[in-house]
């Protein structure tokens, strides 16, 4: 185990936890990932082995056949696996959040039809929000549901949807006026439905269609994907709660979670990037001695290591912080936030301390230094994260005068 980013209080359960999937890392996922990464192949044996593992029940409660673990488990599992392969990360995150959502908004019907078999990996979950010219406005989208008796009639178009071919349910948030009268704030007319496909690409059930991978420069492996709604039916019981225009409020609660992984999935990536450059300063020699003797590097080393400690220091907090049963937004913001930036920081310096080197596919640094940008956009760009975090610093230093 590395002396960086150690997390205190931790239970026996959650040190066994963690001591299985970073061994399962080192010797399943860091040989073969950027092999798989490099052909932008799906790593089928990597997540037969998270099924084994019971990864993909980890937070789902023992009742639905899950271990019942916390946020804080889960993100320090994340950790370890973006640590080998963010992609693999990516992978599981989605699963657990569209778990989470039913766990936490779901009926009860909804919980006991789909959670048990989340748990055992059987069924693989997804989330849309986004759409082609939507961005980080998610009150501006423009996919619809309309009621048809005891149906809804979905039509739209979504994107960047993670495991969008492998998924078997995907949560799918479209506006739904509904109930809601013309002049209703678009953030109270959102509905969240539980569609469930199959597997692959093309048309998954009839009015739903996954045209095929989004080619990207790095996050590969991971299928991502559009989706595209033209008269999809859905029975009414699959309204996420059994009532509609809680969408908005039922999707941000699972980003705010996801904002935890994606914290993680920074931390992990740094800290591999910072293992990659201490060593590599300790092989290579200039000017009659190791780079690492040199005081440039030295100086580079200890900004990295540093940068790593702080990240996971906030992460822990923020998930500690969901734990608790308190808000977190502002938490879970700032570690998102910090720990994407700083892990683009670590990487670059990685990148520079294998000079030339760095610049080859047959140093695995090529690939983090690909990897590493999607971090800042995901689950909301540096820019929402200081919004979100402006925001909630003010309602909590609200002026006196």
């Amino acid at each position: 185990m590395s002396r960086l980013a150690q997390t205190h209080g931790l239970t026996d359960v959650q040190q066994e936890i963690l001591s299985t999937v970073r061994d399962f890392v080192d010797k399943e996922i860091i040989p073969v990932a950027t092999e798989l990464e490099h052909r932008d192949e799906y790593p089928q044996d990597i997540v037969d082995g998270l099924k084994e593992l019971g990864l993909f029940g980890l937070m789902i409660p023992e009742e639905y056949g899950g271990l019942g673990e916390s946020l804080l488990t889960y993100a320090l599992c994340v950790e370890e696996i973006a640590r080998g392969w963010m992609s693999v990360s990516g992978i599981i995150n989605t699963h657990f959040i569209v778990a989470y959502m039913l766990k936490q908004h779901g009926t009860q019907e909804q919980r006991e039809h789909f959670l048990p078999r989340m748990a055992a990996g059987d069924v693989r979950g997804a989330f849309s929000m986004s759409e082609p010219g939507l961005g980080s406005d998610v009150s501006a989208i423009t996919s619809k549901a309309v009621r048809d008796g005891d149906e809804y009639v979905l039509n739209g178009q979504k994107m960047w949807l993670t495991n969008g071919g492998t998924s078997t349910l995907v949560a799918v948030l479209t506006r739904s006026d509904e109930g809601h009268p013309e002049g209703t704030a678009p953030h109270k007319s959102m509905t969240t439905f539980l569609v469930e496909k199959e597997p692959g690409f093309g048309e998954v059930r009839p009015g739903l269609t996954i045209p095929g991978k989004i080619d990207k420069m790095g996050y590969k492996g991971v299928d991502t994907t559009e989706l595209i709604m033209d008269g999809l039916r859905i029975p009414a019981n699959r309204v996420l709660g059994g009532e509609s225009g809680r969408g908005f409020y039922q999707m941000m609660d699972g980003v705010e979670v996801g904002r935890v992984n994606v914290a993680a999935r920074g931390c992990g990536v740094a800290q591999r990037a910072f293992e990659l450059g201490v060593a590599y300063a300790q092989q290579r020699h200039t000017f009659g001695k190791a780079i690492a003797q040199h005081q440039a590097i030295q100086f580079k080393l200890a900004e990295m290591a540093t940068k790593v400690e702080a990240a996971h220091a906030m992460m822990v907090n923020a998930a500690r912080k969901k734990d608790s049963g308190e808000r977190n937004d502002l938490e879970a913001g700032m570690a998102k936030y910090l720990a994407s930036e700083y892990c683009k920081e670590v990487v670059e310096d990685a990148f520079r301390i294998h000079g030339g080197y760095g610049f080859s596919k047959e140093y695995e640094i090529e690939r983090l230094y690909r990897e590493a940008p999607m971090l800042l956009i995901g689950e909301g760009t540096a820019e929402i994260q200081k919004m979100i975090i402006g925001r909630r610093l003010l309602e909590e230093y609200r002026f006196q005068g």
